[in-house]
């Protein structure tokens, strides 16, 4: 492996934590030996090609220095090849990172466990699941959530989590269950009546809602959540259990196992790792051990 590696960085992330995150985890590379080279970007677009041509130029590896939204854009440039992914996970909801055990919010430690990764080859071959070419590490979201997602993108004021939890309870007074048709590894279509559905190649979302508790990255398959047809009073027990995971016991829940899932339904937007991906319908795929990420 070349001891030159590439930070992939969004300045932005984390009201600008991004920036500040970048240093001290290039000097704990550095002091590890490695020659570190930045790459910045344009835009989102830009950014990307350059990722992708240093990994097609052979670079040891490409560290994401962001949130969520970063590591996504930097599984599309690694996605499917063996350059080790490194996360310096400074963002709002670092759920994949936090899905690996890494160092959230803690650049020179992240920084550290990157450069022990790669020298003692300690990486972990992980799942990525995929939508028309499109790579993804946590989860594919669609119903409620996504809804919610569409409203607070949407939404100039406020700004930050607090702009999420305004456009939930938008939602929620304005909410019906969805009809779903879903097809899992190509068998029988099922109609359901659903307020989400979330496909977990990981287990959470959102900054440790663990909507699919039980997701394991490495196992080939994607955790299913259904949460059918709820009332708004019932829908307002079940969710704050997300963030324990306990929700899936609700009667209203049920949880599949498979590679392949087909999502039909109208209105609906699909969103992965927090990025929309278009509306419905959408079929992901689990791709085995599609990325290597340097872990502990």
């Amino acid at each position: 492996m070349t001891s030159e590696i590439t930070l992939f960085v969004n300045p932005t992330a984390g009201r600008g934590r991004g920036a500040h995150a970048a240093q001290p985890a290039a000097s704990a590379l550095r002091a590890a030996g490695f020659s570190v080279r930045t790459i910045l970007g344009e835009n989102a677009e830009d950014a990307l090609a350059r990722a992708r041509e240093a990994v097609a130029g052979g670079t040891g590896a490409l560290v994401a220095v962001g949130g969520d939204g970063m590591a996504h854009l930097a599984l599309q440039a690694v996605g499917g090849t063996r350059t080790p992914l490194g996360l310096v996970a400074v963002g709002t909801g670092n759920d994949f990172a936090r899905a690996l055990g890494l160092p959230v919010r803690d650049p020179a430690a992240a920084g550290r466990v990157i450069a022990e990764g790669l020298k003692g080859a300690r990486l972990r071959d992980v799942d990525l699941g995929r939508v028309d070419g499109t790579w993804f590490g946590t989860v594919l979201a669609s119903g409620f959530d996504s809804r919610v997602n569409d409203r607070g993108n949407r939404m100039r004021w406020p700004t930050g989590r607090f702009k999420y939890d305004l456009a939930m309870l938008a939602e929620l007074a304005a909410f019906t269950p969805v009809p779903y048709r879903m097809t899992l590894d190509d068998g029988e279509v099922r109609e359901i009546e659903a307020t989400l559905v979330a496909v977990g190649n990981g287990s959470s979302y959102g900054g440790g809602m663990r909507i699919c508790a039980d997701a394991e990255l490495d196992d080939g398959l994607f955790d299913i959540t259904v949460v059918g047809d709820c009332s708004r009073t019932t829908l307002l027990t079940v969710f704050p259990k997300v963030y324990k995971g306990t929700h899936l016991s609700h009667p209203k829940v049920t949880v599949h196992r498979a590679a392949k899932v087909e999502l039909v339904a109208q209105g609906i937007t699909g969103y992965a790792d927090g990025e929309p991906l278009g509306p419905l319908p959408l079929t992901a795929e689990c791709v085995p051990a599609a990325a290597r990420v340097a872990v502990l």
